[in-house]
């Protein structure tokens, strides 16, 4: 059987030092490699050409689901696998979107996500049993809406304002890197919300990141 790399993506430095140990203690493993952020990932894959990438989410700069877009476009044969805390249905379909092959949750058996290297190795898909049915209305959904892009819903101003509120910054701090007035940023919230029927600051920031939205968009 021919040996593998394996590069890990994920910001938390004990999980990632821990899950590189315990995959490196695998006969069938050649290499694994490590990155703390989406700009680093890809610079590893390019560096590295690693078969399957253990992709996180939440991370800093780059997010999870924009990353994995990134490095499908450009090396459509690596296998990326998901490995999350999160379970909400806008981040798994977020990563399906973007093209992962597995999606575990990081409070799975470590056997469980060799089961998934072996499955997506082999040209499968795996997705674990507590999002399984996400993954079956998604499937059957897909098609109607694929070709549809929340860029084309949003201004400009309003893609950046976004980007911001998923980075975390208040109204004032908005107001300030983009030098309009607070009212302005709260109009531009509104609007946000009105266009994509979302209610909460936290539903937004959520939908940012399933979405991929970053700096290169704007």
């Amino acid at each position: 059987m021919k040996k593998i790399k394996i590069l890990i993506v994920d910001d938390h430095s004990i999980l990632q030092h821990g899950l590189c140990n315990s995959l490196e203690m695998e006969k069938n493993i050649q290499r694994v490699i490590t990155a703390e952020s989406g700009y680093e990932a890809i610079e590893q894959v390019r560096e590295c050409h690693p078969d399957i990438v253990i992709m996180d989410i939440s991370m800093p700069g780059l997010n999870g689901i924009e990353t994995t877009k990134r490095i499908l476009a450009d090396y459509p044969d690596i296998k990326i696998i998901a490995l999350s805390m999160h379970i909400e249905k806008i981040y798994v379909n977020g990563m399906i979107n973007a093209g992962v092959s597995g999606y575990v949750l990081k409070s799975c058996s470590f056997k469980e996500l060799l089961d998934c290297i072996s499955r997506v190795l082999a040209d499968d898909s795996y997705f674990c049993q507590e999002i399984n049915h996400m993954v079956d209305h998604h499937d059957k959904n897909h098609g109607a809406d694929k070709n549809i892009s929340v860029f084309s819903l949003l201004s400009r101003r309003e893609i950046e304002v976004l980007q911001l509120i998923a980075e975390g910054y208040r109204s004032r701090k908005i107001a300030d890197k983009l030098n309009i007035s607070v009212k302005t940023v709260d109009i531009h919230r509104t609007h946000l919300k009105e266009k994509l029927n979302i209610h909460t600051i936290a539903q937004l920031t959520k939908f940012a990141i399933s979405e991929g939205v970053t700096p290169a968009h704007l």
